[in-house]
């Protein structure tokens, strides 16, 4: 809870995924996947309710064990591969009603920790905001992108012009997919996740690692062992 409105905490784990299938609960460090975001829930000080939305008994039984509330099976309608990534989020919190705010942790982001999850409320709670997504710095920054025309000739991708060096360039940011704040309210009434009042919540590019192959998880078990990117 925070200033007194109560917080849900929704971890989405469909069953199939086609880039890495089972990755929800393969092993990472010692446990499985999908344990590290409950965690992280389980352990902030804001998080009331901790649900799992899943279309898979077995995620369901592991999500359990590790402490997640599963009180539904997630339609299969809205575990499919073209499912809007909003809609599993819309429908836990009107089969988990009577929560103000509700946070999403998509499992593939196992370096988020509680701090990230109070911290954001908090940003987020301090300026008003209906909404929150975490960021981190780009790696390329658009001005010096580029687009291939139909004869393979580099065309800018951005109209502005090219800075001569990086310290010029005004950082921008990228969502980093590990978390994702919202007023349930105006979740309802916008429908996104990225709505008209949204700020940023920005993490480093060490902790941003999303798990999407056998190298992710790979190169995010040795990240685990650097104790200053995981405190």
């Amino acid at each position: 809870m925070i200033n007194n409105r109560r917080v849900l905490a929704v971890i989405p784990a469909r069953a199939n995924s086609k880039g890495l299938p089972g990755k929800n609960v393969m092993e990472l460090a010692g446990k499985p996947l999908i344990a590290w975001s409950i965690d992280a829930a389980i352990q902030s000080d804001c998080v009331d309710k901790v649900v799992v939305s899943t279309d898979s008994q077995e995620i369901a039984d592991i999500a359990e064990a590790c402490g997640a509330d599963v009180p539904f099976l997630r339609p299969a309608a809205l575990a499919m591969d073209d499912t809007p990534g909003v809609a599993p989020l819309l429908h836990a919190c009107q089969m988990v009603p009577g929560y103000d705010y509700v946070v999403l942790l998509q499992p593939t982001s196992p370096l988020r920790n509680a701090t990230d999850l109070d911290n954001a409320l908090s940003l987020m709670v301090g300026q008003g905001a209906d909404f929150c997504i975490s960021v981190t710095r780009a790696k390329q920054h658009p001005n010096w992108l580029f687009r291939l025309s139909e004869r393979g000739y580099l065309q800018r991708y951005e109209e502005a012009a090219m800075a001569t060096d990086r310290q010029s360039l005004s950082p921008v940011y990228a969502p980093n997919g590990a978390l994702y704040v919202a007023r349930i309210t105006a979740l309802m009434e916008h429908g996104t996740l990225n709505g008209p009042d949204t700020i940023a919540y920005e993490m480093s590019a060490e902790r941003s690692t999303d798990i999407d192959s056998a190298l992710d998880l790979k190169i995010c078990e040795m990240l685990m062992c650097d104790s200053t990117i995981t405190a």
